[in-house]
């Protein structure tokens, strides 16, 4: 089993795949003062909760967007599994051809996701990723990579705003009933939820307008299923691919790994 991780900036996604299927996906939270060990400990105990041993591990891929966590992350795995996982980066064969200033700034999980959508849907596409942070990728009808927007996320515009405005509380985000809303909860909810949903709307119209022909549209991230059905533009849902891109870069570099997986290989007893 491929044991595939990301390291975001509120979660850390880890996933289990057995050739191409998902066999399970768990989150953790990401933690800067967590100790190795302490990672080690939690990725055993998700493994476990699904009935997997550490030594049914084959092989680990690692993405990154926080290094102050990287290498807690990195230490705990190999403790854990006792392989070295292969860690998406520069050097690593991704079958993108990245059009950017500086390539290596790119972050690994907006690699991964165009690498995922390019398997799946013909470009050119116009990729997001709900999370921390709302990314908007850009990928050409050649699969050439261009680009794209970087946008404060759901959850981080609401945190700040009601850090910095006293008399507006906490909420859930639960599905605004109306766009006009009737009390302060109702307002702020409809304010965060359709302006993000209008926000994206827009975008998808000025980054069509910018590449010159319609694309297709694919969202992922923990809040693309609160978001997307509010906006007005065809949307296309995938949960996993965040985890469907790693297993793919991952067999494009596996040919580089034999030597190591024999050298690394566990038995269960």
């Amino acid at each position: 089993m491929l044991i595939a991780i990301d390291i975001g900036n509120t979660n850390i996604v880890i996933g289990g795949i057995q050739g191409d299927a998902i066999q399970f996906e768990a989150r953790i939270a990401t933690d800067r003062i967590k100790t190795s060990d302490q990672y080690g400990v939690e990725i055993k105990n998700i493994l476990a909760l699904f009935g997997v041993k550490p030594c049914d591990v084959d092989d680990c891929i690692l993405s990154s967007v926080v290094p102050p966590v990287f290498n807690s992350v990195y230490t705990g795995l190999v403790k854990m599994t006792g392989k070295h996982p292969l860690v998406v980066g520069p050097g690593i064969k991704t079958g993108l051809n990245i059009q950017m200033d500086v390539p290596p700034q790119v972050g690994s999980d907006r690699i991964v996701i165009a690498v995922a959508a390019l398997a799946e849907y013909e470009p050119p596409l116009i990729l997001m990723d709900l999370g921390t942070a709302t990314t908007i990728e850009v990928v050409d009808r050649g699969s050439t990579y261009l680009g794209g927007c970087i946008i404060p996320g759901v959850r981080t515009s609401l945190d700040a705003l009601t850090s910095r405005a006293a008399q507006l509380p906490g909420i859930r985000l639960d599905r605004p009933g109306r766009v006009i809303g009737k009390n302060t909860v109702d307002c702020m909810r409809s304010g965060i939820m359709y302006g993000t949903a209008a926000m994206l709307d827009g975008m998808l119209d000025r980054v069509e307008e910018e590449l010159g022909s319609r694309a297709t549209v694919v969202a992922t991230g923990g809040m693309a299923q609160f978001i997307v059905p509010l906006c007005r533009r065809e949307i296309k849902l995938e949960k996993d691919l965040l985890l469907k891109g790693l297993n793919i870069i991952y067999q494009k570099n596996a040919g580089k790994r034999g030597g190591r997986r024999e050298k690394e290989a566990n038995t269960c007893s």
